[in-house]
């Protein structure tokens, strides 16, 4: 396989990391990254480019984005047109409806597709399965130490470091939540696109200084079957806004297309 990667961030180095204990690691690794992370890179021994048309012109046969909402409407668009398959991380960038529908539009016109890996959380694949059965409600709750909502909206709502005892700052929809906090939200955004929509999915946020842990609760109700998850995730030692589960999750994504069995 030849694997190209947007951004050289968390994510990214933690996914590499991943493929190689797992003797994973593609024939050839192409990253697109800023100009200031390419020297890591190169000495890491991966081939860097610094713009979306160097990225196409190498022909990955997958790319994953691990860079931010703007990837998502810069290179993966181009990159779906010229017929290359992605995986998308930064899964709530598709709370923008535009956004959503040009990305579907540019899979469809390069007979490709866009994956959207499960991330932080579990029970994905029996929420996509319950659609046709009649899904009712499904309500997401996530709760993080104050610390891990630092740099959000949340920053003016509450004295994070100053808690003592939990805090809900955010009641809304799958969509404001990822509007509101781009970079917290993934999770919502992916329960909503599997199941019964950004505007009807259901999201609490919550700032709790007794967990350490980045905890993704979720409840199901729908005509084939009711349930519960509850994912106590590691928060990712460089950024404690990332849950280490979704590291795994996008490296999974990645092996399957190398093994013979793919689950």
């Amino acid at each position: 396989m030849h694997l190209g990667l947007i951004g050289y961030g968390n994510i990214t180095r933690a996914l590499l990391d991943v493929l190689a204990r797992e003797g994973a690691m593609p024939a050839r690794v192409t990253v697109l990254l800023r100009p200031a992370q390419a020297d890591a890179a190169r000495a890491a021994g991966f081939e860097v480019v610094t713009d979306t048309d160097a990225l196409l012109a190498a022909r990955p046969d997958l790319i994953v984005e691990c860079a931010g909402h703007s990837a998502v409407a810069g290179t993966v668009v181009s990159a779906l047109k010229a017929g290359i398959e992605c995986v998308v991380v930064s899964i709530g960038a598709l709370a923008d409806a535009d956004l959503h529908d040009t990305v579907r539009a540019a899979a469809k016109a390069g007979h490709t597709r866009i994956v959207l890996p499960a991330g932080a959380i579990g029970g994905v694949d029996l929420l996509a399965a319950l659609k046709p059965s009649g899904i009712t409600s499904v309500i997401y709750t996530s709760r993080k130490p104050p610390l891990a909502w630092k740099g959000t909206p949340a920053e003016g709502l509450l004295d994070l470091p100053a808690l003592t005892e939990p805090a809900t700052f955010f009641t809304g929809t799958a969509r404001e939540a990822a509007l509101q906090y781009p970079k917290n939200a993934n999770v919502a955004a992916t329960l909503a696109l599997a199941g019964l929509g950004f505007e009807a999915t259901q999201v609490r946020m919550v700032a709790d200084p007794t967990v350490g842990q980045n905890i993704h609760e979720y409840r199901v109700t729908s005509g084939a079957a009711d349930y519960t998850m509850r994912i106590e995730g590691k928060p990712s030692p460089d950024n404690p806004k990332t849950s280490l589960a979704t590291v795994y999750s996008v490296a999974r994504e990645v092996m399957n297309r190398l093994n013979e069995v793919a689950i």
